[in-house]
């Protein structure tokens, strides 16, 4: 069935919705129609002006459920947020309607060793604070954990820190089990567990409202944040796959930054000497050590260190790498955006090579290693300096042809991104749980393309 959305002056939000908070003012509404996807100046001209016509904030189950009872009734889109720490448009609205503010749902459930149940607007810091009181935290996070909800990470993320032990969200195992609220005539709860987690899992909330999660948690060690400079690019980049390959370490992030990146990092820049390239490190205490050994075998200097007992204080390291490394780029120069790159495995790292040089300042070298098949091989987050979309497409094509994998950052269709492929489970679930198409219509193209 073919979405016809309704217009807002057909229906009145506060008959719709008693007794459930609801926002009319246009600027709040506006501001919390957004996402990060303004870090493309490829989606910014795309989305611009996309709002919904009222934000509803609901508080538990039975007032979602009543929230999609009331937009299948009047044929209203519907599109879920969280913080709006995504950069891809996920959550702007491409037909107005509502917008389902999810962060007032926030209660944790319960937390056992090795597993968390949590509502889907906890933010990702109140959780794993939560989590170690009884030793145990979250797998990975974004590095903006201390604003993103745990909805908001599993419908739009991939993966963060942590991803260097645990993979990616999309690895079986890392997600153990989702409760969504249907968009049907008569709007259902649903449980998904095991493998049919991944029916809606990263599908940017087109087919199903998440209310709940069960997600495994991970042993919490003593995290000390390091940061190594070194004088050469490609020795700091083979430092960081050796220890990225070393498993007696104990690491949650290796992060990667060629000059000039590290002119961007400003409450950093004293730990960054000129013309330096900067390894931001999680390690666990008892693996400081073996680093400095392995530090000084690749001829690089620790700069900084701060103990796991000063966790807090001053500034998060984390705050400076995945795509936090592009904000703090773009609040120096606007004009920066940035690529999403997977490497193929390659100790000797010939590909990162051939790129660095063959690109230079053009498209700046920015390096997460994660896991992926239980190989660590390096993820880019290049900084790039934007000229024009042709030229944009044809460094993502330089890329493509080199067999390195990209997730694009600059298109606003989920198949588009990082999934390449139509995933037919997650259409056929949509087409079960969403009939009309209500949910952030225009985002799956399985949907639009569907005969």
């Amino acid at each position: 069935m073919t979405l016809t959305p309704t217009k807002s002056k057909d229906w009145d939000a506060s008959t719709l919705f008693p007794g459930i908070e609801v926002i009319t003012d246009p600027v709040q509404v506006a501001k919390l129609s957004q996402d990060y996807h303004t870090f493309s100046p490829v989606l910014q001209p795309k989305l611009a002006g996309k709002t919904g016509d009222v934000v509803v904030r609901p508080v538990n189950e039975a007032e979602v459920l009543r929230v999609a009872a009331a937009c299948v009734e009047y044929k209203i889109p519907l599109t879920v947020r969280g913080a709006g720490t995504g950069n891809y448009g996920q959550c702007v609205p491409l037909h107005g309607g509502v917008i389902l503010d999810m962060t007032r749902m926030q209660e944790i459930l319960w937390v056992k060793p090795g597993v968390a149940r949590v509502e889907a607007g906890v933010k990702l810091a109140q959780l794993d604070k939560k989590a170690r009181e009884i030793g145990w935290e979250m797998r990975m996070a974004p590095s903006t954990y201390r604003t993103a909800t745990i909805g908001g990470f599993i419908a739009g993320g991939s993966g963060g820190i942590g991803s260097i032990n645990y993979g990616l969200l999309g690895d079986r195992g890392n997600l153990l089990a989702l409760k969504v609220i249907t968009m049907e005539d008569q709007p259902r709860v649903i449980e998904l567990r095991g493998d049919d987690v991944q029916k809606v899992n990263h599908a940017w909330g087109v087919n199903g409202i998440i209310t709940e999660l069960e997600i495994p948690l991970a042993p919490a060690y003593p995290w000390a944040e390091i940061i190594v400079t070194f004088d050469d690019f490609m020795t700091s980049a083979k430092f960081g796959q050796t220890l990225a390959d070393a498993d007696g370490m104990i690491k949650k992030l290796i992060c990667l930054t060629a000059w000039p990146i590290p002119t961007y990092f400003t409450a950093l820049r004293s730990y960054l000497p000129d013309n330096t390239h900067a390894a931001l490190l999680i390690v666990s205490e008892t693996s400081l050590e073996p680093l400095q050994d392995l530090v000084q075998q690749f001829d690089g200097k620790i700069t900084y260190q701060k103990s796991a007992q000063d966790a807090g204080k001053g500034f998060n390291i984390a705050e400076f790498t995945w795509n936090h490394t592009t904000l703090h780029a773009r609040n120096v120069d606007s004009s920066l955006t940035y690529l999403q790159s997977v490497f193929p495995p390659d100790k000797n790292l010939s590909l990162v090579e051939e790129l660095y040089y063959h690109f230079g300042g053009e498209v700046m070298m920015h390096l997460e290693f994660l896991r992926i098949a239980g190989v660590a091989v390096p993820a880019g987050l290049q900084v790039v300096r934007f000229t024009t979309e042709e030229r944009l497409n044809e460094i993502i094509h330089y890329h493509e042809k080199r067999g390195i994998f990209i997730p694009n950052p600059h298109v606003h269709i989920l198949e588009d991104g990082g999934r390449k492929t139509v995933d037919i489970a997650q259409v056929k679930f949509k087409e079960m749980v969403d009939p009309y198409g209500l949910m952030n219509p225009g985002k799956m193209r399985g949907w639009m393309e569907r005969t």
